[in-house]
């Protein structure tokens, strides 16, 4: 795989370091255990809506990255639209490749 976000993202969930779905995403905010939150380009504005507003209570940022549920579900080995990382480093990493890549860069 040639994507470095995808690839990072695998990554974090072998390591134990992602949390996917909705639910349990605003779980990792509310336990202040969320460092980053990325969604899908596709994930749904109404599913979204709870997260974001759990997120910006808790001052969590949220990316949404490039790729489509498919791709990042792919890349994870489970169905995701919406996913948090729960360790610094990973979470500055990705950042850093998805804001990269909405420069132009990647």
């Amino acid at each position: 795989m040639n994507d470095k976000i995808l690839s990072l993202l695998g990554i974090c969930r072998r390591a134990g370091k992602l949390v996917i779905g909705a639910a349990p995403v605003i779980e990792a905010v509310t336990g202040n255990k969320a460092r980053l939150i990325v969604f899908a380009n596709d994930f749904s504005k109404n599913s979204a809506k709870p997260v974001r507003e759990k997120a910006l209570e808790k001052n969590v940022t949220i990316l949404t990255v490039n790729r489509n549920k498919a791709e990042i579900s792919n890349a994870v080995g489970k169905l995701c639209g919406a996913a948090a990382i729960i360790d610094e480093g990973f979470a500055k990493k990705l950042a850093q490749l998805i804001e990269n890549e909405d420069l132009g860069g990647v």
